[in-house]
């Protein structure tokens, strides 16, 4: 329960977090931010307060190889680290064959990557992506204030998640990173 909304804008990526902690019926603001910065990444997390830090203080990620694609090292490199992280520390769930982790979004040199609860990873075509229970209403909040400036964007679509969506509350925050001057994708 809670609601991450990630942008690209022009060179930068911006992701704005909500602070909800929700467990059953209680919601309570936390003081605990669901975005920060891990070396080269923007990390804006739901799922899990125990994720998110695991990501936050635990993560480590080889650098990328020269002339590698940013999607494929995404994939075969960020993720698999994120997996093993996962399962070293006891998050990860397997079910039926099947492993599991949470969801969260990545900005990572100016593009905005959603990392699924399946270790999948997703980029939306339109520069934009919104993850957690009021995932919905902000998506709607960010196609219909495109012209609007990128950190009033996020928290005018985050108060729109907040005001229908009982596992979203203020205060909004919003972190951003730019992209590096030569992005070789």
């Amino acid at each position: 329960m809670t609601c991450v909304i990630g942008l690209v804008a022009t060179d930068r990526v911006y992701i704005g977090v909500d602070s909800a902690a929700v467990a059953g019926w209680t919601r309570r603001v936390t003081e605990v931010k669901k975005v920060f910065r891990r070396g080269p990444f923007l990390i804006g997390y739901t799922t899990s307060f125990r994720m998110g830090q695991l990501l936050e203080h635990h993560l480590e990620v080889p650098k990328q190889p020269p002339g590698m694609a940013d999607m494929t090292f995404m994939v075969t490199t960020f993720v698999e680290s994120a997996r093993k992280l996962f399962k070293e520390k006891g998050f990860a769930k397997v079910e039926s064959n099947s492993e599991s982790g949470g969801q969260f979004l990545v900005g990572y040199r100016g593009c905005l990557y959603a990392i699924e609860s399946d270790f999948q990873v997703q980029q939306q075509a339109d520069g934009f992506d919104a993850i957690g229970s009021g995932s919905d209403y902000a998506l709607g909040a960010m196609a219909v204030l495109g012209d609007v400036a990128p950190t009033a964007r996020i928290k005018r679509s985050l108060a729109a998640a907040a005001r229908f969506n009982m596992g979203v509350c203020a205060p909004f925050y919003v972190r951003s990173l730019a992209a590096p001057k030569s992005r070789g994708r």
